[in-house]
C-alpha cells in the first residue's frame, strides 16, 4: 500500500468509526447525511445535494467532455439492535447499531470520491449516491420518487456490500438474480378465548396458530416446483393470552423470499389456502395480510463482466470468483436496477466475522481501501479515457 493510500486508509478508518459510534435508523440519518455532505464539499465535488428522498445525499463529479454518467451507491442507515461490542467506537445511541456494515460502505464511497476528485483518468460524470433507509426497503424508492434520475441522471449503477464468512478482500458476484425478493406477511386468527381449564367452552387460537406455522412449511416443500428457490419463515407468534387464559387472538408474522414474481404469487396463493383451511379445521376466523417489500436484485450481465475486470485489477485474479448461487437475503439496491442496468457485488469481511445483523458485528477496516479502489476502478472501466 502506497503512502498516499495509507493516509487515506487512516482517514477512512476514522470516518467509519465515527459513523459506527453515531448510528441512525432509516430516514433518521440527519447527522450521517450532514457528515457525508460536509466531506464531499471538503473534497471539492462539483455539486452536493442533500435531502434527496428525505435524508439522501447525491454528490456529482464531472471530468472531460464525455456525456456518459454512472452512479456509485452506498447505504447509510443502521439497525435497531443493541450493540454487544466493547471497543472504543461502539454505538453511543442506545438500541441502535451498524450491524450490517453501512458505516463501512459509506466510508468506502467517501474514500472513492476523494480519490476521484484527484484523478483525471475518466471522462464523464459520476454520481455518488448515499441512500437512506435500505433496511426498510424504502430508501431507494424515496430517492427515485424525489426525482433522483431526473435531477441527477445516470445510465448505470454499481453497489458494494461486505460479506462475513468470505476471506478479507475476496470478491464475488454473478449475472442475473443475486439477491431475492422479500415479501412480508401477517396472519391474524380470531376465536373465543377463555379459562385454561375449559378449552371446550370456546374456540381458542393458539393450537390453530401452531398448526398453521407448521403447515406453512409445506408451501416450499410440497407446493412449489423443486427448481424454484424460495423460503417461507414464520418469525413471530403473538397472542392475547396469559398463563391460565386461552387466547382469543393470535398473530403470526414472517417473511417469504423468492426470485421470480410468479413464485411470489404462488406463495401468497398457497398461504391463503392453507390459512383458510387451517382456520376452518379449528373453527376460528382468519385474515391474511401479504405485502411485497423488496424486489429481486438482478445484475446486468455486461456490467458483471465489467465488475470482474475491475476487481481483478484491484484484488488480483485469485481473489475474484463467480458466486455459486444467489442469496436469499434482500437488498434495496434492486429498486435502482428496475430503472437502469447495474451490478451489485460482495467483498469478504473475514472468515471470523460475526454475521450481519448480529449484535457483535463490526465492519473490517482492512476492506476500506479495497472497496474505495473498486469504486474508482468501476468508474475508470465505464468512463474510460480514449
Amino acid at each position: 500500500m502506497g503512502f498516499e493510500m495509507q493516509l487515506l486508509h487512516e482517514e477512512m478508518t476514522a470516518w467509519r468509526r465515527h459513523l459506527h459510534a453515531h448510528p441512525e435508523f432509516g430516514f433518521e440519518e440527519k447527522e450521517t447525511a450532514a457528515f457525508v455532505a460536509g466531506k464531499l464539499r471538503e473534497f471539492g465535488l462539483d455539486d452536493v445535494a442533500e435531502g434527496i428522498g428525505g435524508t439522501g445525499v447525491v454528490g456529482t463529479l464531472t471530468r472531460g467532455s464525455g456525456n456518459r454518467s454512472i452512479a456509485l451507491r452506498a447505504d447509510m442507515d443502521a439497525l435497531r439492535i443493541p450493540e454487544n461490542n466493547s471497543f472504543s467506537y461502539k454505538s453511543q445511541t442506545p438500541g441502535v447499531m451498524h450491524a450490517c456494515g453501512h458505516d463501512g460502505h459509506t466510508a468506502m464511497l467517501l474514500g472513492a470520491a476523494k480519490m476521484l476528485v484527484e484523478d483525471d483518468d475518466f471522462d464523464g460524470t459520476v454520481r455518488f449516491v448515499f441512500q437512506p433507509a435500505e433496511e426498510w426497503g424504502k430508501g431507494a424508492l424515496a430517492m427515485l420518487s424525489d426525482g433522483l434520475l431526473e435531477r441527477f441522471p445516470f445510465e448505470e449503477i454499481f453497489g458494494i456490500h461486505n460479506m462475513p464468512g468470505m476471506p478479507v478482500g475476496t470478491f464475488e458476484t454473478k449475472a442475473g438474480p443475486i439477491m431475492s425478493a422479500e415479501d412480508n406477511f401477517e396472519i391474524i386468527l380470531r376465536g373465543v378465548g377463555g379459562h385454561a381449564s375449559k378449552p371446550q367452552a370456546g374456540s381458542e387460537v393458539l393450537v390453530a396458530a401452531c398448526a398453521l406455522v407448521t403447515n406453512l412449511q409445506t408451501i416450499v416443500s410440497r407446493r412449489l416446483s423443486p427448481g424454484d428457490i424460495a423460503v417461507v419463515s414464520a418469525t413471530e407468534l403473538l397472542t392475547d393470552g396469559t398463563r391460565n387464559a386461552l387466547p382469543g387472538l393470535a398473530r403470526i408474522l414472517g417473511d417469504a423470499r423468492s426470485f421470480r414474481p410468479e413464485v411470489s404469487s404462488d406463495i401468497e396463493k398457497q398461504m391463503r389456502i392453507i390459512a383458510e383451511g387451517t382456520a376452518l379445521a379449528y373453527n376460528v376466523a382468519v385474515e391474511v395480510n401479504y405485502t411485497r417489500e423488496f424486489v429481486p436484485t438482478l445484475n446486468d450481465e455486461e456490467l458483471v463482466n465489467v465488475s470482474f475486470a475491475a476487481a481483478r485489477k484491484v484484488l488480483g485474479d485469485d481473489k475474484v470468483r463467480v458466486a455459486r448461487e444467489p442469496m436469499t437475503a434482500s437488498e434495496d439496491f434492486a429498486r435502482f436496477l428496475e430503472q437502469v442496468p447495474g451490478c451489485f457485488v460482495f467483498i469478504g469481511n473475514g472468515e471470523d466475522s460475526a454475521p450481519l445483523h448480529n449484535p457483535n458485528f463490526d465492519f473490517n477496516d482492512a476492506l476500506l481501501p479495497l472497496g474505495a479502489s473498486l469504486h474508482r476502478e468501476f468508474v475508470r472501466e465505464r468512463l474510460r479515457v480514449y
